[in-house]
C-alpha cells in the first residue's frame, strides 16, 4: 500500500540493507529475512531481491497473501527461495495457497493444525509447516502442556510435514531482562528435547535482531534479522547500544518546502494557536502532515528536521497535509527546496530512533508508516 499525490519522496538505500545482512551473517548461522509488512515500509520486492543477490534462501512475511505476492515475484525473477507465512493461514482462503504458492505456515493452535492436516488429506499432497511455540509473548504459539497432544497428531497427519519450530524473544533489546530471555530460551529448550525425542529434528530460530546481536547462546540453526537489516539499532538508547555499531540506516525520507514568510513576535501559527513566536522569524511550511504518515502527534514535541543542511524546529501543530518549521537561521531557504524528515548525511542526520522519540513510538513504527509513501531506490 502507498500514499500517492503528495510530495513526500522515502529514499531507499538497498546497499545498505545488503551491508546489514552480511552484518548479521557474520554472528554464525542462516540469517532469515524478515521482510514482512512490505518489508517494513522498505519495499517487499526490491527488498527480497538484494537479499536474495547476497545469498539470502529464506524470507519470513507476515501474511499468506503477502507471501503470494513475494512468491509471484520471485518466480518472475527467476529467484528460488523459501516463503514463510509468520501468521499462518487465518481465513479459509489463506489455506490452499499454501501449497499452490510453496509458502511455508507458521502453525501454532490445534485449530490451524487439524484444518492444514484435513485439506492435506483430500488433496493427498503434503505440506511443510513451522510450528509456532509460546514461551513468553502470550501472543500465538503452542505452549509447553500441548506438546504430548501436538506431538500425537502429528504422527497422526504424515502429510503436515514439520520443518521448522520458532518462538519470539519479548526482552531480547532490554539490558536488564537477560533473565527473562534465559527463562525463554530454557522453555525453547524443553520443547525442542521433547520434539527431539519424538523423532523430529527440526531447524530452530529463536533470535531476533537483538537475540542475534546480543545473545550468540541462543543462535540454533537460523536466526531472524528484523529491524537490524533497516539499520536501526536495537538497543539505541541502552547500555548495550554499542552491540549495534556497524548498522548503516536505509531510509531517508524528505519532502517539499512549499512557502517561505515572515511571522512577527507575537504572531500565532497553524490550528489552536497553540504556538505562539517569541521574537520574529522566518517559518518555511513544509509539505508534510498526519495524511503522509507524518503524525500530529509530533506537534510541540521538539522535533527537528533539516533545512539547507542545518536542523531546524517544527513548530505549531501539525496539520494534514502541511507542518512549519522555524528557519530563521538558514539563509536563502526557497519554497521547492528540501526538508529532510528522516535520514540526511553527517552528524546532524536525523535517526529513525530520535525521530521516534519525538512521536512516541518506536522506530518500527516510523519506518511502516513513512514507508508508505513514494519510494525511490538509490
Amino acid at each position: 500500500m502507498s500514499i500517492l499525490h503528495n510530495k513526500v519522496e522515502v529514499r531507499v538505500r538497498l546497499s545498505a540493507i545488503r551491508a546489514n545482512y552480511r552484518l548479521l551473517c557474520g554472528f554464525g548461522s542462516r540469517v532469515i529475512g524478515v521482510i514482512k509488512a512490505d518489508a517494513y515500509g522498505h519495499g517487499l520486492f526490491e527488498v527480497a531481491q538484494a537479499l536474495a543477490q547476497e545469498g539470502c534462501d529464506t524470507f519470513a512475511i507476515g501474511t499468506v497473501e503477502e507471501g503470494v505476492a513475494l512468491r509471484q515475484h520471485l518466480r518472475e525473477a527467476g529467484i528460488k527461495a523459501r516463503i514463510i507465512a509468520l501468521l499462518g493461514p487465518i481465513d479459509p482462503e489463506d489455506y490452499p495457497p499454501l501449497w499452490e504458492h510453496e509458502i511455508i505456515p507458521f502453525v501454532g493452535s490445534f485449530r490451524q493444525l487439524e484444518t492444514l492436516a484435513g485439506q492435506a488429506a483430500r488433496a493427498g499432497k503434503g505440506l511443510p509447516v513451522a510450528l509456532k511455540f509460546d514461551t513468553g509473548m502470550a501472543r500465538l504459539g503452542f505452549v509447553a502442556e500441548d506438546m504430548p497432544r501436538l506431538i500425537e497428531r502429528l504422527r497422526e497427519a504424515p502429510l503436515v510435514r514439520p520443518v521448522m519450530v520458532s518462538s519470539h524473544l519479548a526482552t531480547a533489546d532490554d539490558p536488564d531482562a537477560v533473565g527473562v530471555v534465559m527463562g525463554q530460551a530454557g522453555k525453547f529448550e524443553d520443547m525442542l528435547s521433547a520434539l527431539d525425542e519424538a523423532g523430529f529434528a527440526l531447524e530452530a530460530n529463536l533470535a531476533n535482531s537483538a537475540g542475534i546481536l546480543a545473545h550468540q547462546m541462543l543462535h540454533h540453526q537460523s536466526q531472524r534479522g528484523g529491524i537490524a537489516l533497516y539499520g536501526a539499532n536495537p538497543f539505541a538508547g541502552t547500555a548495550w547500544e554499542h552491540l549495534g555499531r556497524g548498522l548503516v540506516p536505509a531510509m531517508e525520507v524528505r519532502t517539499k518546502i512549499v512557502a517561505v514568510h515572515a511571522l512577527k513576535k507575537g504572531q500565532s501559527i497553524s490550528y489552536g494557536g497553540s504556538y505562539t513566536a517569541e521574537r520574529d522569524m522566518r517559518v518555511a511550511i513544509v509539505a508534510a502532515g498526519y495524511a503522509d504518515a507524518y503524525s500530529r502527534g509530533l506537534s510541540g514535541k521538539a522535533a527537528q528536521m533539516l533545512v539547507g543542511g542545518r536542523r531546524v524546529p517544527q513548530v505549531g501543530r501539525v496539520c494534514m497535509q502541511l507542518c512549519a518549521c522555524d528557519v530563521s537561521e538558514v539563509p536563502d531557504v526557497r519554497p521547492g527546496d528540501w526538508a529532510v524528515l528522516l535520514g540526511g548525511s553527517g552528524a546532524l542526520a536525523i535517526s529513525a530512533e530520535e525521530l521516534a522519540s519525538w512521536w512516541g513510538t518506536i522506530s518500527y513504527e516510523i519506518f511502516c508508516l513513512l514507508g508508505m509513501n513514494r519510494r525511490v531506490y538509490v
